[in-house]
């Protein structure tokens, strides 16, 4: 962005529809780059903080569609600062977000910490109490008359019952006081983890959860196959009907993948249009349901544009790889992601649209 300002700074004023050819063309390239750069922001706004990176990816999103090469070095200027206030003020809410998270623990903590305080005061009037009674046994052992031992052992008994009782209930109510906050702090733990493993717009795995799940396979050593899966065109959709009608159909292709898929697979957005699969099978058996799944996937979608109802014919490239003993998670996804786009590439030599 900030190369493409120096340019544009050092053109003369006036819209970029009237720069030449060669000109028009480079800054086509550096706004496209631009708006890409920006969708990825938006993308990975939300594995970095999932409870807000919906908003930011919108607001980002909004933005890439005012860039054009009819602009005029003004309004590539107040996109830009559109753009900083934005990341800015993500960044503020991201950074609270956090730190509440933080104060929670810091709670826990503290809760912990005062049980821990309570118990241990309590343990030292036990000690003095039951010293009390040391002392006073120790006194009988001494004395002659046996009623005066009866007594005194029976009001040592007595003492000693009632220390003890105190130190029963004044111990479990300080552990029912524990497990309650214990027990409430997880419920919110496994809440903020439920919202990060998963995908805020599709309510698929998240990126984050099926990175987790791909080691762990790889560290069990269970046969593993991974497909990622990309919308042919869905730029196109964007940029022609907005970014709610992409939305949407991320959405609606996201509900046909959980539907076609089978139980055992996990199913997760990657990035963007792009989704993956995790098949807990050998390579013969994925490859017998990519197939299934690319005829139920694809086909005929109706979704809502900018003027109602409307209907977009959606393919999608997939590409597959099983995994290899030796190969890192980077390794298996980089393989599955060069055959999804030699997939995409062959498609649209072909005529198809990728």
């Amino acid at each position: 962005m900030i190369s493409l300002k120096k340019y544009l700074d050092a053109q003369p004023a006036g819209p970029f529809a009237e720069a030449g050819p060669e000109e028009r063309d480079l800054l086509s390239v550096a706004l496209d780059a631009y708006g890409s750069a920006l969708l990825e922001m938006g993308n990975c706004s939300l594995d970095a903080c999932p409870g807000l990176g919906d908003d930011l990816k919108k607001n980002l999103g909004d933005l890439r569609t005012c860039l054009s090469s009819g602009m005029s070095c003004a309004s590539l200027t107040v996109t830009e600062n559109g753009v900083r206030e934005r990341l800015r003020t993500w960044g503020r809410d991201a950074a609270k977000h956090y730190q509440g998270k933080a104060c929670e623990v810091k709670e826990l903590l503290l809760v912990m910490a005062h049980t821990a305080e309570s118990v241990s005061a309590r343990d030292q009037r036990s000690a003095g109490q039951m010293n009390v009674v040391t002392e006073r046994l120790k006194a009988i052992a001494s004395l002659e008359d046996l009623s005066e031992i009866r007594a005194s052992i029976e009001k040592s008994a007595t003492e000693l019952k009632t220390s003890i009782d105190r130190m029963t209930a004044e111990g479990k109510e300080a552990l029912d006081h524990l497990r309650d906050q214990v027990a409430n702090y997880q419920t919110k733990l496994e809440e903020a983890e439920e919202i990060a493993s998963r995908d805020a717009l599709t309510g698929l795995s998240s990126r984050l959860y099926i990175e987790s799940q791909i080691e762990k396979r790889i560290e069990a050593g269970t046969a593993l196959c991974v497909s990622l899966i990309d919308i042919d065109g869905f730029k196109k959709v964007n940029d022609h009907y907005g970014h709610l009608t992409g939305d949407e159909l991320l959405k609606q292709f996201g509900a046909e993948l959980r539907s076609a898929c089978r139980t055992t697979d996990v199913i997760g957005r990657w990035g963007g249009d792009e989704f993956i699969l995790l098949y807990d099978c050998g390579l013969a058996e994925a490859e017998m349901q990519t197939e299934r799944l690319r005829k139920w996937v694809c086909g005929n979608y109706e979704v809502t544009g900018k003027s109602g109802a409307l209907k977009l014919r959606v393919d999608a490239s997939i590409g597959l790889a099983a995994y290899v003993a030796g190969e890192g998670m980077k390794e298996l996804v980089a393989r599955a992601d060069a055959a999804m786009y030699n997939e995409k590439r062959h498609r649209s030599a072909a005529g198809g649209t990728a």
